[in-house]
């Protein structure tokens, strides 16, 4: 689904400009749990760096949507974190061989499915 500037998403309240701009550009990687981003191929792209960032500082945070007071420390400190983060992967390095994301993705998916079946 694609979104439109002033959307509501029921779970959060209105959009953000960077949650819209994620969501209009596909990302479906605003998940609960901040994912490994270094050593896959391909590269982690930005919009996975933002959405790490975004819930980074909701996590720390403790809320998914900063009150008005909190949104300009909010807005800076995601900035930060995706450029610190960016700069981060940038640098680091390692001899082990880059992870595929489709074959991470189906691990991934086999573990959720054994977790959550009702067999076990």
């Amino acid at each position: 689904m694609r979104w439109a500037a002033g959307m509501i998403d029921v779970r959060v309240g209105i959009l953000s400009a960077r949650q819209r701009e994620l969501k209009i550009q596909g990302s479906k990687n605003m998940c609960r749990n901040i994912r490994t981003l270094f050593n896959f191929e391909p590269p982690a792209t930005r919009q996975e760096i933002e959405a790490a960032a975004l819930q980074y500082v909701r996590k720390v945070g403790g809320y998914s949507k900063p009150s008005q007071v909190n949104t300009v420390a909010h807005e800076t400190a995601v900035a930060e974190i995706i450029e610190a983060t960016a700069k981060l992967l940038e640098n680091l390095s390692t001899n082990t061989a880059p992870k595929n994301r489709d074959i991470e993705l189906a691990k991934a998916r086999a573990r959720s499915a054994k977790r959550f079946s009702n067999n076990g």
